[in-house]
């Protein structure tokens, strides 16, 4: 392979606010020099969109997001696909995977599938998913009816909420699987036939547009009404952020200290976290900015004190990997305060370059947060030394570099068997 070459990469939605990894490696490899076609299976549902997302040069098409919505589109597609020498060998998975999967779903990954190989971009010769759940589905049989070779970048709910049947066998067809920490990667590769086809590969983080920030704040520590501490955090009002832990958190405070949370971003959890704000007697103190764009969201680090995210494992098993807020407040010099869930404790060392404390414990968190809140001194040392920790390990030039080898090594992540 050379460096032009074209991939087409297989996304569940496009542009996504909550998803500036994906964007950041996307643009990442068009610098690299590989020419990407986009393939998002749902429209996008963000009313605002990240600057990043307009220096993408990428083509946009979308697939069929519910097959009775585009009837004829899917038939035509299913026409198509089924002259492909590889067509039959796709329809027989189905017909496996159906009984595992009886669903909607795995009908509708089957139809786009054939919709994607009808419609494939001319001269592209890689299909590259992101995520291992639906998308790695859809690429499979995309994959099997062309016959071309495809890869997988998976991340954290798509790893934890699937089965291991489906993971496994994601795994044995692609020709490699990427993911972005040490957990993950240590499950995927338990279930892999061939280990060393499943890589670890950090997204890391644009320094270039997360600069230093250059104007320190004022060493705050809670004893001034009229000049509060700065609580910041970014993430989707989702159950698996354990944002209802850290309201919690927050109403155990000294009622004395003086203290302000901004939250940027949105999810079907606003309303019972407003109304649980509103129990716990702190909404006032609490500014629910709603979702923000990318450069509103770097102004919200510098302009706060402390980041904190209670992310925890969710009912259904959906969890965090290691949340991109977290490595972008670290470059910011944040103070961070976490929990000890996934890849978190990956980046973040307990009183080195953060705080940690165990998911769904408020007691704990609370106590972590007062201390950062009102030890000016401490928040200094550990943001320091976060950032230089994030400067030196996650620069996204490494991650972009490494996939550009496996797109077009020799060996090309090696081959899935036949």
């Amino acid at each position: 392979m050379t460096d032009k070459t074209k991939i087409v990469v297989l996304l569940k939605g496009y542009p996504r606010l909550s998803e500036t990894f994906i964007a950041q490696e996307l643009l990442g490899l068009e610098r690299a020099g590989l020419e990407l076609h986009l393939a998002s299976m749902r429209h996008p549902t963000d009313k605002k969109r990240h600057p990043v997302h307009d220096e993408i040069k990428a083509p946009v098409f979308y697939l069929p997001e519910y097959l009775h919505h585009e009837p004829l589109r899917v038939l035509k597609g299913l026409w198509k696909a089924a002259k492909t020498s590889g067509f039959g060998k796709a329809f027989k998975r189905f017909l496996s995977d159906l009984p595992k999967d009886l669903s909607r779903n795995r009908v509708r990954r089957f139809g786009q599938a054939a919709v994607l190989t009808a419609e494939w971009p001319e001269g592209a010769t890689w299909l590259y998913a992101h995520f291992i759940h639906t998308p790695a589905s859809v690429a499979l049989y995309a994959s099997e009816m062309m016959g071309i070779p495809w890869s997988i970048s998976a991340h954290a709910k798509d790893i934890w909420t699937s089965a291991d049947w489906d993971l496994a066998e994601k795994l044995t067809r692609a020709n490699w699987t990427a993911t972005c920490t040490k957990t993950g990667h240590e499950h995927l590769q338990s279930l892999a036939d061939d280990p060393s086809r499943v890589h670890l590969s950090y997204h890391g983080l644009d320094l270039d547009r997360f600069e230093g920030n250059p104007v320190p704040l004022d060493p705050r520590d809670g004893s001034d009404p009229a000049n509060p501490v700065v609580l910041f955090s970014v993430g989707r009002l989702v159950e698996k952020k354990g944002y209802d832990t850290l309201l919690e958190a927050l109403s155990l405070l000294p009622k004395g200290l003086n203290w302000r949370f901004d939250h940027a971003g949105h999810g079907p959890y606003k309303k019972q976290l407003v109304a649980q704000s509103e129990a716990l007697g702190i909404a006032d103190k609490i500014n629910w900015m709603g979702a923000v764009d990318q450069k509103d969201v770097l102004a919200g680090y510098r302009a706060s004190d402390i980041f904190t995210l209670a992310s925890k494992i969710a009912a259904d098993g959906d969890r965090d990997g290691l949340p991109n807020v977290l490595v972008e407040a670290a470059s910011q010099q944040k103070c961070c305060v976490a929990t000890r869930v996934s890849a978190i404790p990956e980046l973040f060392r307990d009183d080195e370059n953060g705080l940690l404390v165990d998911p769904e414990q408020p007691v704990e968190l609370a106590h972590a947060l007062e201390r950062a809140i009102t030890d000016p001194a401490l928040r200094a040392r550990l943001g320091a030394q976060a950032e230089k920790d994030v400067r030196k390990d996650f620069d996204h030039k490494v991650s972009v570099s490494f996939l550009k080898s496996l797109f077009i090594g020799p060996a090309k992540g090696s081959a899935p068997k036949a």
